[in-house]
């Protein structure tokens, strides 16, 4: 029978810091994000590429993804948590350069592959460190590290608006940021918790179907992640077409919801504290269905406005919380992570086509009326993210960890 790791006995002060440390490792990882969104218009002119073409090159990075994480467990159960999150980073940030040497659509879709593929090996291991971090500190962190990742994208996307303006080539750009942000994302991953499997614990399979938890609670990320892609990629059209508004107003309702998610995420953490991850999570499918109704029934720009407010103040927390319970559910929380992440990936893939074809079918209107049934979808099943509730587990026997490693004592 395989005996059961021990984990190493960390001290409050080194927890602490290793809260500090995956932050900033968060930060990094939306950082790169933010850095490409802002040149693909001038990749799309490099690679010669149509918008139809720029449309099918733009799934590869969530295939990449979709197809590597379940990687991400065998990997830290081969080297090690920090050093497989240091190596995974490196990959992510270092990706970041090649979409912008891609000279057609064919290496444009490889490269997207290879950089979608180290975001999503790199996005489990830094969840599952960030699951293990909470659990030691014995307090709700992991809304506040994804508030993180959006603070990253709107620091990268805000480098990166500065380089377009200026006309700089994106590869000297992404060449820069990459390196910088391989730097700080090394120096990060110093801090962080420094745990391994024993040697001869049975390492993970390489590629595994979710179990059962993280494919019920993958189903309440995958709404909130619907409804965030969509109203991310379509509510300046929608405001546009429907309502009229002009374009700069229409604009402004991106970095608004944009916004509005990084502030919720942010503050996120105290409320599931004082609450609790299930009633946080209904009360967000609340204001997010209200703000779902708001946009279809909207007379003018301004309460639509604020209808897609509140969708992002309602569904910021969800996929944060469903990170946390996944990393807390079943004999193999790492996977339940993957398999989270990868519903959650594909989600955000296939909002913004699918919003596009429900309203070439019908109407913006109608497509919205989804968005609004999915929101609601968050109150129905909050109940799943009981085990994001660290309070739910009180007196229960230890669990493991979000590595596979228990969460000691």
């Amino acid at each position: 029978m395989t005996s059961v790791p021990t984990a190493p006995d960390f001290g409050t002060a080194q927890v602490r810091r290793a809260r500090y440390a995956i932050m900033a490792v968060f930060t990094v990882h939306g950082a790169v994000t933010g850095s490409f969104a802002t040149r693909v218009p001038w990749i799309q002119d490099h690679a010669s590429v149509s918008a139809g073409q720029l449309g099918l090159a733009l799934a590869f990075p969530a295939i990449g993804a979709s197809l590597a994480m379940p990687l991400a467990s065998r990997v830290s159960h081969r080297f090690g948590a920090r050093t497989a999150l240091r190596g995974l980073l490196a990959l992510w940030t270092l990706s970041l350069v090649l979409p912008a040497l891609a000279p057609n659509l064919l290496t444009l879709c490889a490269a997207l592959f290879v950089y979608g593929a180290s975001a999503g090996m790199s996005d489990v291991a830094m969840n599952a460190l960030g699951v293990e971090v909470e659990n030691r500190l014995d307090k709700s962190i992991m809304s506040g590290l994804h508030g993180m990742w959006s603070v990253g994208a709107l620091i990268g996307s805000t480098a990166g608006t500065v380089a377009a303006h200026t006309g700089a080539d994106a590869r000297l750009h992404h060449t820069v940021a990459a390196l910088a942000l391989t730097v700080l994302g090394l120096i990060a991953c110093r801090g962080v918790l420094d745990l391994h499997s024993e040697p001869d614990q049975e390492p993970p399979p390489r590629f595994t179907l979710p179990p059962k938890s993280a494919l019920v609670i993958g189903a309440v990320g995958f709404c909130a992640v619907f409804a965030e892609g969509a109203s991310l990629d379509w509510s300046a059209i929608y405001l546009r077409d429907t309502l009229g508004s002009s374009a700069g107003i229409a604009a402004a309702s991106t970095t608004a919801f944009a916004l509005m998610m990084a502030v919720a995420r942010l503050a996120g953490d105290r409320v599931v504290d004082r609450f609790g991850a299930v009633r946080t999570v209904r009360a967000g499918g609340v204001l997010a269905t209200a703000g779902g109704l708001l946009v279809v029934t909207a007379p003018n720009t301004a309460l639509a406005l604020s209808g897609f407010g509140l969708i992002g103040l309602g569904v910021a927390v969800a996929v944060p919380l469903a990170f946390a319970a996944a990393g807390r559910s079943g004999d193999n929380p790492s996977r339940a992570i993957a398999g989270v992440a990868t519903i959650t990936y594909t989600s955000g893939l296939i909002a913004p086509s699918a919003i596009g074809a429900l309203a070439e079918a019908t109407s913006l209107l109608v497509s919205f009326g989804l968005v609004t049934a999915l929101a609601f979808g968050l109150v129905l099943g909050a109940g799943v993210m009981r085990g994001g509730d660290r309070k739910a587990a009180e007196g229960d026997a230890p669990r493991a960890g979000a590595l596979g490693v228990p969460a000691g004592s």
